[in-house]
């Protein structure tokens, strides 16, 4: 009996346009192998999405029926179903009714699996530990067999997340990235008929390197872009999600992060409107000369998605300079960089990949000088990390990396990913502290964020004013004081607080989050009048869902040294359970508490190394049971060096980064130093 005779028996192949394909040769694949993954969303008699593994020469399959979920805590019901052949891992389309499983099918997310040791042996034990490298879907990964009960047929499963860096519980992954990952289109329009986005969704067959996509459209085909669709007045933005790294890969353009103010430019017949991010009109107040360039493009109509910065004498895009530019109605040192081209001349380019619309921008500026008021935003098909690195040294803002073969897509996803230099992000105003120098200025200003309809408090920010800047938020605030705290719970320390409405919103520079999400070393550069306050929530790095380490390692990179180089430091030491978490409020795991030490090194060395420590130590988390210890113990790792002190009594101390890594792998949360050192232990120095 064939491993497909069951998925054979339930498909009129006269009707479906589904493939019949052949097992492949059991021979030639070892169990423990992995290959090919592929998520289908399945709108049939319910919206499901299908699990297919390659294994044992076809695809293992499993409904699971409300969808893959980031989320650790979420489990989700999996139903394994009949095994189906490799050449299904492309199959796209309609399923026509009266057959099985009618409906629509789409290639939700596809990539290649591994598993956690012997494949076979964890389905027959009924427990599949894997890793997935997809486009949407990353890490580690468990399906567990339930139990049966009385009566039933199928076997059911559990498919759940592990806690890894890219788990994610504020994303629902299924609504932020809804389309096929093979057409570019969602399932109401595969449904439709409507031909595929992309030429890269042409293919036939499987493969796991899908073809790099064609960009047709050049300098010489722009005159050939003529049409009849009318121009939208506004078009939703395409939003970037926050990553600590950029992701590597071919399909990926790397652009400067400008710091300025979001811009959509509409161009009908020499008519020119400025929309903010929201759609607010801000033509007149970006004056005349943006208008003015916009409107001398060679063509009858544009919508274009780009930023407008003030830059000062370095080159670089300041968010300070285009706020001073504005209140003091210097528009003239406004600069609009365009990136992107969404509607030419009767043409939707929003459906095309992004190549073949940055080409089109490119043809449409080619007689635009760009070192004037309008400037094409130029890509760069280098390595992202090397980009950022560079970036970083010229003090640029950060990097946004784009899938170069993804349409215009509004919303916030993972088609466009941004990594930032340094951290900065909006937040709502929620009171002042009046300036203790002057009775019309602020000193400083208290933060929040909501997070699931809360306000939330975030610290506060006390620095980046001027006399004038202090004088005007003051001003502003005055209006909307009120006697109640905004913020879901009270604000530490409320003494001299004056609470206002959270209406007005900041944008602030700040060195890192706390463990109870709070702003250390604040910086305050402006206010953000583009984006409204009930919008603001804390922005935390999401998991690099499209980067190409996918299981965890103790090899970490430390930033550029002054010479621009980038050093990497490696541990000898084994991490055993590298994704337990020990900060459950941030997520926060050991490797990541490995990543930190590796980074910080340098600075760190001179203090620790050849010094007695005491360890404060939480094995299963801060939550869990903690202990201090000031001696060693048996079984510690060599890293972990001992000498005994004048009472007998083993003290502990390192020499190296392995040794820091060793007291990481005990589940060390602090690490207390003595002033003195190894060598005189009677004797402090600090």
């Amino acid at each position: 009996m064939s491993k497909l005779d069951p998925y054979l028996s339930k498909r009129n192949f006269k009707r479906t346009p589904e493939p019949v394909g052949m097992p492949a040769d059991d021979n030639a694949i070892h169990a423990d192998a992995g290959g090919i993954f592929v998520i289908h969303k399945h709108a049939a008699r319910r919206l499901h999405y299908d699990l297919r593994l390659e294994h044992g020469g076809v695809l293992l399959s499993w409904a699971v029926t409300r969808g893959p979920s980031l989320d650790p805590d979420e489990k989700r019901l999996a139903v394994q179903v009949e095994d189906h052949p490799l050449d299904y891992a492309t199959f796209e389309g309609n399923i026509p009714k009266g057959g099985y499983g009618a409906g629509t099918a789409i290639v939700w997310d596809q990539g290649t699996w591994l598993p956690e040791g012997d494949a076979e042996f964890g389905l027959e034990k009924g427990h599949l530990s894997f890793a997935l490298k997809g486009e949407k879907l990353g890490g580690q990964w468990h399906l567990v067999r339930l139990k049966p009960r009385i009566g039933e047929k199928r076997m059911n499963w559990l498919l759940m997340k592990v806690k890894d860096r890219f788990a994610r519980s504020d994303l629902d992954v299924l609504k932020a990235e809804p389309n096929s990952v093979q057409s570019g289109l969602p399932i109401e329009e595969v449904a439709r008929g409507v031909p595929p986005r992309s030429a890269a969704a042409t293919t036939t067959k499987t493969t796991r390197n899908p073809p790099r996509p064609a960009h047709p459209v050049t300098a010489a085909a722009l005159d050939q872009i003529k049409g009849s669709e009318p121009l939208p007045a506004f078009v939703s933005p395409c939003l970037a999600t926050l990553q600590t790294k950029p992701p590597a890969g071919e399909r990926w353009l790397h652009e400067v992060k400008f710091d300025g103010y979001r811009l959509q430019a509409r161009v009908d017949h020499g008519v020119v409107r400025l929309s903010t991010r929201t759609g607010l009109d801000w033509t007149p107040r970006f004056g005349p000369a943006v208008a003015s360039a916009c409107a001398m493009l060679p063509c009858r109509t544009a919508l274009m998605d780009g930023e407008a910065v003030v830059l000062g004498d370095d080159g670089v895009a300041s968010f300070s300079a285009l706020q001073n530019a504005l209140s003091e109605n210097r528009t003239d040192a406004i600069v609009y960089y365009a990136f992107d081209l969404l509607h030419l001349d009767g043409v939707d380019l929003t459906p095309r990949p992004l190549a073949e619309r940055k080409d089109a921008l490119s043809a449409l500026f080619a007689k635009v000088p760009n070192n004037g008021v309008l400037r094409f935003s130029e890509h760069f098909e280098v390595a992202g990390e090397t980009m950022l690195k560079h970036s970083c040294r010229m003090g640029l803002e950060g990097v946004i990396s784009k899938r170069s073969d993804r349409p215009y897509r509004s919303g916030r996803g993972t088609d466009w990913l941004k990594s930032k230099c340094t951290q900065r992000q909006e937040f709502v105003i929620g009171g002042y502290l009046p300036s203790k120098g002057s009775g019309n200025a602020v000193g400083s200003l208290v933060l929040g964020y909501h997070d699931h309809g809360m306000l939330r408090h975030a610290g506060r920010v006390g620095t980046g004013f001027t006399a004038r800047t202090a004088a005007d938020l003051k001003a502003r605030l005055a209006p909307i004081t009120t006697g109640i705290s905004p913020f879901d719970g009270r604000a530490t320390d409320e003494r001299d607080v004056v609470w206002v409405r959270p209406e007005l919103v900041a944008e602030i520079k700040f060195r890192a989050w706390t463990a109870s999400r709070t702003l250390r070393h604040a910086s305050f550069l402006g206010l953000r009048e583009d984006k409204p306050a009930s919008e603001i929530g804390a922005e935390l790095p999401a998991p690099s869902l499209t980067g190409d380490d996918v299981l965890p390692t103790v090899s970490v990179s430390l930033p550029a040294d002054s010479a621009g180089e980038r050093t990497s430091i490696k541990s000898t030491v084994k991490l055993t359970n590298p994704n337990k978490v020990l900060w459950p409020d941030c997520g926060f795991t050991k490797r990541d508490l490995l990543d930190y030490y590796a980074m910080v090194w340098p600075l760190m060395a001179d203090f620790v190394v050849n010094r007695p420590l005491s360890l404060l130590r939480a094995p299963d988390g801060i939550d869990a049971h903690q202990f201090f210890q000031k001696h060693a113990s048996p079984g510690m790792h060599r890293a972990v060096l001992t000498q005994k002190d004048r009472n007998g009594d083993d003290l502990m101390f390192i020499r190296d980064f392995d040794g820091l890594a060793a007291l990481v792998q005990l589940g060390t949360v602090e690490i207390h130093l003595w002033g003195s050192t190894m060598d005189a232990v009677e004797t402090p120095d600090q």
